[in-house]
């Protein structure tokens, strides 16, 4: 009898900090329990099979790829790329360079042409 007379009394006012707590522990169970259910079902176990089954297929696609030396082909092009773009760019600046200074050869001979004629004067 002393047994069931030492139970721990339940307080009669909580406070807001110990309902807080006991709504918390509720919650954290039903998640636990509906994760469960969820783990039990046949499409998540169908799904996870899926995704191991994806997982397996792409971390081979990534180890043939590397054993291929499309990494370092791709890396070499980019490379032989760079060095034609910087070929190609330093023309591009040459030509420009020769036709500003044809373009100003013309403009003087023109000017010149210009000095040296007299104006034609209009006859009313």
């Amino acid at each position: 009898m002393d047994d069931k007379t030492k139970k721990q009394p339940a307080p009669e006012d909580e406070g807001l900090l110990g309902k807080a707590k006991n709504l918390f522990e509720k919650a954290d169970d039903l998640l636990e329990e509906s994760v469960d259910k969820m783990k039990k079902n046949k499409t998540f176990e169908k799904a996870t099979e899926a995704l191991k089954k994806a997982e397996g297929y792409v971390e081979d696609k990534m180890d043939e790829f590397e054993k291929s030396g499309m990494k370092e082909k791709l890396e070499s092009m980019a490379d032989k790329a760079e060095v034609k773009a910087g070929d190609v760019l330093k023309k591009l600046k040459d030509l420009g360079k020769n036709l500003a200074d044809k373009a100003e050869g013309k403009f003087d001979e023109i000017a010149d042409n210009l000095k040296g004629k007299p104006k034609e004067e209009k006859k009313p």
